[in-house]
This record gives structure tokens, sequence and C-alpha cells, in this order.
């Protein structure tokens, strides 16, 4: 279930809520793992323990997020 303000991008990055967690857990898997590469699956797991996200709701962010760090 979400709520309306998690959807708000946070005026500091413009990362709403649910693409804060998600880059949270990629950052600290990736430190667990000393820096390899995280499978998308285990990923997943971590954000669950933080957040109700469905897999088709956090593929779109994780592509979006990988779209933006291409970018730069």
């Amino acid at each position: 279930m979400h709520n309306d303000e998690d959807e708000l991008p946070d005026l500091r990055d413009g990362l709403n809520r649910q693409e804060r967690i998600i880059l949270y857990c990629l950052h600290e898997a990736q430190k667990e793992l000393a820096g390899r590469e995280v499978p998308t699956v285990m990923l997943y797991g971590r954000v669950l323990e933080h957040i109700d996200i469905s897999e088709e709701e956090f593929q779109t962010v994780l592509t979006r997020l990988m779209g933006q760090a291409s970018e730069d």
C-alpha cells in the first residue's frame, strides 16, 4: 500500500522514497559483496524488507534508476 507522499520527489536530489530505498539497499549489498554485482532477486528481497512493492514496479523503478545512472 502506497502513501501519496512516497511518490513525491525530495527537493534535495529528486528521488522519491522508493528510489531512495532501492539505492540504499543496493549500496549496502555492494558493500557486503565487496563491490561485485548484486543479483536483482537479492536486491528485491532486501527492498521488500523496507517497503511493499510489486516485482513489476520494482523492475520499473530499477530500470529508471539505471537509465539515469548511464546518462550522467
